[in-house]
């Protein structure tokens, strides 16, 4: 979809377009959102709409090493998305980096968003934690760092990648794998550092996320569920149980063998707590 200000994004839709609308924001590629989540809110009578942040699959592209955008354009993108398919506001959801997205969106477009669903994710931004929020657990992200990179316009070689990576972290190696080799058809361009951008997100962690948005939380009014794995090791689980502390009434749904991404075992029981949201 092109957006006003030039900035294609790429989106995926399930579901009847006349349903309520349920945005989805990859984090960074909406093949973070399991195909299996998607169908199930489908046939919950929704319209599902899952799509890249820019600089991942099939968004626009950028040099990875300089981003001429913030936090804060991302988050306009999920308002001006919503808006373009749905007169109604819309059931926000993001996972991990697009969680940030989401929150930030639901803060400073309240207007645009009926629910907010967080996953995976933290109330500040890429960088230095507060001191009350776990960060990332220094033994596994070392080993997870330690991974040889692959050649990134190999295919083979960066499925293989993502597979050592979701071992470490604690995911499933075979889903991982899986992903990967989707992400990486569905992604233009082979220059190597294009690729590692758009499959890693390593841009994002030299975005502008100032000023911060932890402190707004508690101005959030439409109902909120937060998920997220008690193994994950990249935001531990108390950074969802603070996000669930500082937004008003929000449910917290733990998944306890679930790491940095939802499993398949957990997709059904993620999708009826979104779906009972937008409900209640």
């Amino acid at each position: 979809m092109r957006l006003p200000d030039g900035v294609t994004l790429g989106v995926e839709h399930f579901g009847e377009p006349t349903a309520p609308l349920v945005l989805l924001a990859g984090g960074t590629t909406m093949l973070s959102w399991p195909d299996a989540l998607c169908q199930a809110l489908a046939r919950g009578g929704r319209h599902v709409v899952r799509y890249d942040l820019r600089d991942s699959g099939t968004s626009t592209t950028v040099n990875p090493g300089a981003p001429t955008y913030t936090l804060r354009d991302l988050a306009a993108d999920a308002a001006t998305l919503a808006r373009g398919f749905d007169d109604r506001p819309a059931h926000l959801a993001g996972i991990g980096v697009g969680g940030m997205v989401a929150q930030v969106a639901a803060i400073e477009h309240p207007e645009a968003f009926s629910a907010l669903t967080l996953v995976g994710t933290r109330p500040v931004a890429p960088g230095p934690v507060d001191d009350d929020l776990p960060d990332h657990d220094a033994a596994v992200l070392d080993r997870w760092f330690s991974l040889p990179m692959p050649d990134w316009s190999d295919r083979a070689a960066v499925a293989e990648y993502a597979a050592a990576g979701a071992k470490v972290l604690g995911d499933d190696p075979a889903a991982a794998r899986t992903s990967a080799e989707r992400v990486f058809d569905r992604t233009p361009g082979t220059e190597p550092e294009v690729q590692m951008a758009n499959q890693m997100g390593m841009v994002f962690s030299r975005l502008d996320c100032t000023p911060r948005w932890r402190e707004r939380l508690p101005e959030l009014a439409i109902p909120a569920l937060v998920v997220h794995g008690r193994r994950d090791p990249f935001f531990p689980v108390g950074n969802g149980e603070a996000l669930a502390r500082e937004i008003p009434g929000a449910r917290l749904l733990v998944l306890d063998q679930a790491a940095t991404a939802i499993p398949a075992t957990a997709t059904a029981e993620v999708a009826a707590a979104m779906l009972k949201l937008s409900r209640d």
